[in-house]
């Protein structure tokens, strides 16, 4: 009985370890994904201004003065 213990402690622990193992590198994958969210928001951003500063130049050419003001 003692040794069937054991070795079931021992496959607990065995299969304990795995899991730790699992976990830590599906940490690893998170922080990574964080990352990269975090650059292509930064670059969604920079993109967006890009884009509103183009069409707010845009639509200053557009505004052009009527003749009789000129």
């Amino acid at each position: 009985m003692n040794e069937a213990l054991s070795e079931r402690l021992e496959k607990i622990e065995s299969h304990l370890a795995h899991l730790e193992h699992l976990h830590d590198k599906l940490n690893e994958v998170v922080i990574d994904q964080a990352k990269a969210l975090k650059k292509l928001q930064t670059y969604q951003q920079r993109l967006a201004q890009t884009v509103e500063s183009m069409e707010s130049e845009r639509i200053k050419s557009d505004r052009s003065k009527p003749p009789h003001y000129q």
